[in-house]
């Protein structure tokens, strides 16, 4: 249970900080998205760029999650990310089109999964 729980808050905290790095070198990167970030008045591209941002972070902080736990902490991590960030998008629905917020909140824990499936490696059931 402590290595599930410990997997959980590697991948949280790992996609805070992988999404963290990654935003900074967009807004660095791009003018007109760094112009517009506090406003949320992003382009299609720029929506696309942070929907990358996302699924970047997920497939990472899924894979190393499972260098803890592979099983299960992937996935809650995800889940976990979701609860994180659904009442946010709620709260924002009216900034984006409905496509972005569903595209954003389905990757947490889909692609959370697969980063730790990527892992590969037996799992602990058919290890013991």
């Amino acid at each position: 249970m402590l290595r599930v729980l410990g997997g959980i808050v590697v991948g949280v905290v790992v996609w805070f900080v992988v999404i963290s790095v990654l935003d900074y070198g967009l807004k660095s990167g791009w003018h007109d998205y760094a112009v517009v970030e506090k406003a949320l008045t992003f382009t299609l591209p720029m929506m696309a760029a942070r929907l990358s941002e996302s699924a970047v972070s997920s497939l990472i902080s899924g894979y190393l999650a499972a260098l803890v736990e592979r099983r299960w902490a992937p996935l809650i991590a995800g889940i976990v990310l979701l609860g994180i960030f659904a009442p946010e998008h709620y709260m924002l629905l009216h900034k984006f089109p409905l496509w972005y917020h569903l595209t954003f909140l389905i990757s947490l824990p889909l692609l959370s999964f697969i980063g730790g499936r990527l892992r590969g490696g037996a799992t602990h059931a058919a290890a013991a």
